[in-house]
């Protein structure tokens, strides 16, 4: 880092799989896997250079590629939000917004670093009042590769009432990292409702069903197949950029999403405790931003599924809540689990 800090990367390895991740952000820089032919590609977007990171992740364009999201993955209507009846305000970043914790949240924040069998732990501690939220928060992120499954386990307890909602957020292209775009990938989302959204894309409050509409998935469909419908929230979004509300959800990991490119043959397998998945068709990509290898990013060039609670939850009660107390834990499990066809 520019200050003399020195960042580490840990790789994790399993046959031909292999998973790169930094201490800064937390940021997973590189996943490589089989195509159906054996050729391994990176199958995530981002940058050769820490340099790359700490620059564009401070910037008001910040794509997060494959960071850690927190304190509060997705947005916070106006920044601001009612605990205990007491008013936070936290950093507005995206419009009239909070996204993804803000200009400085655990995206772009130095994390401790430790092996684990089969993987790495990190560790940070938000301390109070950190981007606005209360509380010492103390958080510990699991990545672990195993059985051509890529795990990652969320962990935080808190030392004062406060809201935490923990993401990841790679951008996924099945054929390769700058190898066009993602409107071939077919697509299946094991969710029967999708959180309808205003022209801010905050909820609504509104958890909309899917049937008939250009966001059912619940069959495998091509992702471009309907992205350009004549649909009011695909137009307030440019795209997809929803959540979807998950049929199952729990204590254990269920099936929420499964990416398949007929190319490469590459299958993503997508399953989680949480009970939504955001997903983000890249549609904020224009083809400004250089990646890895000087690849241009062109729009909609990844895809995103941040398994999470929903969106602004803090301001609706009657979605699932994100409050954590003192003496609880809070801990959730995603698994990206990679094959072929």
């Amino acid at each position: 880092m520019a200050d003399g800090t020195s960042i580490e990367v840990f790789t994790l390895t399993e046959g031909k799989i292999e998973a790169r991740i930094i201490t800064y952000g937390g940021i997973l820089v590189s996943l490589k896997v089989p195509d159906q032919t054996g050729e391994v590609d990176d199958v995530v977007l981002g940058f050769d250079t820490l340099e790359e990171y700490v620059e564009v992740f401070n910037s008001q364009t910040n794509p997060f590629f494959g960071a850690i999201i927190g304190r509060y993955a997705n947005r916070i209507a106006r920044g601001r939000f009612t605990l205990a009846g007491k008013t936070y305000s936290v950093p507005v970043n995206n419009g009239r917004n909070s996204l993804h914790g803000g200009p400085h949240g655990f995206h772009n924040v130095i994390w401790s670093g430790k092996e684990i069998e089969s993987g790495v732990e990190l560790g940070y501690l938000s301390k109070d009042g950190e981007a606005g939220y209360p509380g010492n928060l103390s958080v510990k992120v699991r990545y672990t590769l195993q059985q051509s499954a890529f795990t990652i386990e969320y962990l935080a307890t808190t030392a004062q009432l406060t809201v935490v909602n923990l993401s990841h957020h790679s951008y996924f292209n099945l054929c390769g990292q700058g190898r066009g775009d993602i409107l071939n990938h077919e697509l299946t989302l094991h969710a029967s409702r999708f959180a309808a959204v205003d022209f801010t894309l905050i909820p609504t409050g509104e958890l909309r069903p899917v049937a008939s509409t250009p966001f059912d998935f619940r069959e495998p469909r091509l992702i471009g197949e309907r992205i350009d419908a004549n649909d009011q929230q695909l137009i307030f979004a440019k795209g997809y950029d929803h959540n979807w509300v998950l049929d199952s959800s729990g204590e254990d990991v269920t099936f929420a999403a499964e990416v398949h490119e007929p190319r490469s043959g590459r299958v993503l397998q997508v399953s989680t405790t949480q009970p939504g998945v955001q997903f983000y068709s890249g549609n904020f990509l224009d083809g400004t931003v250089q990646g890895k290898g000087g690849a241009k990013y062109v729009r909609r060039g990844g895809l995103c599924l941040e398994t999470q609670h929903f969106p602004d939850s803090p301001n609706h009660p009657e979605f699932p809540s994100t409050e954590l107390r003192p003496g609880e834990h809070y801990y959730h499990r995603t698994v990206y689990r990679f094959s072929v066809l």
